[in-house]
């Protein structure tokens, strides 16, 4: 097995990411900026290909690497993220001894403030709870991810029409499939704090957004689920639970329609 890192970043430089990232395996990193053009190196024994685009958007960018990779996982990534040393090794250790997984979900340490997981053992994860887990924390066999034809959503995420939630949509529609999702107590990597490109604060958007999203998630439990969303208690502290219900719920009403009319951007 080989491990690929397939990285979604704006504006850098091949070989300052790969340093600043410690990239020890093959990787695929979509540049957005200005231009167009393609550079590769070497780096610690692994093959990094480096693609610059004009276009925007994460779940474009995801896209063009998955359409681009060729190692056996694929393993998400953003330019943010610093890896543990011998993550590679990590990775593949936890794919042979768990054969029946397509797909694992490891541990990046981020901020308490930002934290919506933490794994602290081995189980399957389920449509209920996939709505917790950020694209950097997945892993998935490439094989799978074709024959799956799932690709990130260009309706959610940095760049697109609702803020973010584009990586929870693509774990759903991959276990609407038939992937097999299982988690893995292992730190594979820690984030390094900075400014979000989409989080503005839990205002009207942040919650109608959410809503859209709940209704593409759970269908008809997005109600409910939205309901305990806003009475979490790091929610509370920061919003009014009534106004964001009613927020969310409209956002809810939209995504029905949206899913009516199939839209996709």
């Amino acid at each position: 097995m080989s491990v690929e890192v397939l990285v979604s970043v704006m504006n850098q430089n091949m070989e300052t990411l790969v340093e600043q990232m410690g990239l020890e395996s093959d990787a695929v990193i979509i540049n957005q900026c200005d231009r167009q053009g393609y550079e590769e190196m070497e780096y610690k024994g692994g093959r990094i290909r480096f693609y610059s685009f004009p276009e925007r958007g994460i779940g474009k960018s995801r896209n063009a690497a998955i359409e681009r990779a060729d190692g056996d996982i694929c393993l998400f990534s953003d330019e943010d993220i610093v890896y543990e040393p011998g993550y590679a090794q990590a990775i593949e250790r936890e794919f042979a001894a768990n054969p029946e997984a397509d797909m694992i979900l490891f541990n990046i340490q981020v901020e308490e403030s930002r934290k919506t997981y933490f794994i602290t053992d081995r189980k399957r994860v389920r449509w209920y709870n996939c709505g917790r887990y950020g694209a950097v924390s997945f892993a998935i066999r490439r094989k799978v991810l074709e024959q799956s034809g799932v690709k990130f959503s260009l309706l959610f995420g940095g760049g697109a029409r609702f803020s973010n939630g584009e990586d929870n949509l693509f774990l759903k529609e991959l276990m609407d499939w038939g992937c097999l999702v299982y988690t893995a107590p292992v730190l594979i990597g820690r984030e390094v704090a900075g400014e979000s490109s989409w989080f503005k604060g839990y205002d009207k958007k942040f919650f109608y957004d959410r809503g859209v999203l709940y209704h593409y998630l759970y269908g008809v439990m997005a109600v409910p689920f939205g309901l305990r969303y806003v009475t979490k208690r790091n929610i509370r502290s920061e919003a009014d639970p009534g106004k964001a219900f009613r927020w969310l719920c409209d956002g809810v009403r939209k995504g029905k329609r949206l899913k009516k009319e199939g839209l996709t951007e």
